[in-house]
């Protein structure tokens, strides 16, 4: 091992933590669907039923999350999802991240992936700012699972990766 500048061990640290990788979707004021790809979720607590998502505030995303009550979507991708991952990650903003995937309307008229592992339909219950990120706290509202075998998109040192389940 050997000791570097905070932040960049930070970051190459983090890189050799796999996490799952979805997709956050809401609907704004105006009726416009909005999707991004985030890896930093977490469950909080089953009763509440919550999760935790963290937004970065130079994404559109940001300022959509900003009072309780607001709806939101956490699309949990399976290991065939790369191009939608790819999509809701890119420059292209709005309707343009909707061309990959079985988009439906759902649970409170938000936009959902009908072919996603699981899906999380979640009421934002409470924001904390810290450095560069908004972490959100969404309660659950409705959940629906996927009937397909367990195959979720991975995220790895930069990159995607399958899931082998050792034992």
């Amino acid at each position: 091992m050997h000791e570097i500048d905070l932040s960049l061990a930070m970051k190459d640290g983090m890189r050799r933590l796999a996490s799952g990788v979805a997709v956050l979707a809401c609907r704004s004021a105006d009726d416009v669907r909005h999707a991004m790809t985030v890896s930093s979720i977490t469950s909080v607590s089953d009763s509440p039923a919550s999760l935790l998502v963290c937004v970065h505030e130079q994404t559109a995303m940001h300022a959509l999350l900003e009072k309780p009550g607001d709806a939101f979507v956490i699309n949990i991708l399976a290991a065939n999802q790369q191009d939608v991952s790819n999509s809701c990650a890119g420059r292209d903003q709005g309707e343009s991240r909707f061309n990959l995937g079985d988009w439906q309307k759902g649970f409170d008229e938000q936009p959902y992936l009908a072919d996603a592992q699981a899906v999380f339909f979640c009421r934002l219950d409470k924001i904390t700012n810290y450095g560069t990120h908004k972490i959100v706290i969404g309660q659950i509202a409705h959940v629906m699972i996927s009937e397909s075998a367990i195959d979720p998109l991975i995220y790895v040192d930069g990159g995607y990766a399958g899931f082998h389940k050792l034992s």
